[in-house]
């Protein structure tokens, strides 16, 4: 069973139908003791730094999202999800993430020709053995919607990156932590597979 964290924030159904596609079981819930019991967890989500964490926050979900990653349960940020997982965003200063993992959420810089938000498909320079990406080839298409990009402090966890007026911390991965900037349930046959790869974790210690 794999939970997806429902607190408001836009993009569930799109990643609810992905897993299901994929025959996965799934619960969307923002009830403690429902999400405690799932196997995995999805935060998934599209809107503002601010807003989200303090939607978070309301509905009690932030000790719920720290405990499942200490006891090692597989947990999967996608988009806003992602940027949530880190200390801060430049969207809205003074707002504290999860912090959970360490970088800088900052704003797209401008460029000549670019316009941000950024959206659309970018392709993915893979690294440091994701196991998201496994089976899944170099400069893969992946779909983008957003106007703020992940630094991360410790390269060791980015294991892609995509150029748009910068280079973008694409996804990252740490222990049983994992996150997508892009969104693998609008990418098409690899977008599924990195969810198909995910769906397929075993339980940290296992």
């Amino acid at each position: 069973m794999i939970g997806i964290i429902d607190y408001d924030a836009g993009n569930i159904k799109s990643v609810e139908k992905a897993l299901a596609y994929l025959g996965e079981e799934t619960v969307v819930s923002r009830d403690p003791q429902v999400l405690l019991r799932a196997d995995k967890v999805i935060l998934p989500g599209v809107g503002s730094f601010g807003e989200a964490m303090e939607n978070l926050h309301k509905y009690g979900l932030v000790p719920v999202i720290q405990d499942m990653i200490k006891k090692g349960t597989p947990f999967l940020g996608i988009c806003l999800g992602l940027q949530l997982l880190f200390e801060s965003s430049e969207e809205t200063p003074g707002v504290e993430g999860l912090g959970i993992l360490k970088g800088k959420i900052l704003r797209i810089p401008p460029s000549p020709g670019l316009k941000i938000p950024h959206m659309g498909w970018n392709s993915l320079h893979l690294q440091n053995n994701g196991r998201l990406f496994k089976d899944i080839p170099e400069d893969t298409h992946v779909y983008f919607v957003h106007s703020y990009y992940l630094q991360a402090e410790d390269p060791q966890i980015v294991k892609a990156v995509t150029e748009y007026s910068t280079t973008i911390h694409a996804s990252v991965e740490k222990d049983n932590v994992f996150a997508c900037q892009f969104h693998p349930e609008k990418s098409s046959k690899y977008g599924l597979k990195i969810l198909e790869n995910f769906a397929k974790l075993e339980k940290e210690g296992n």
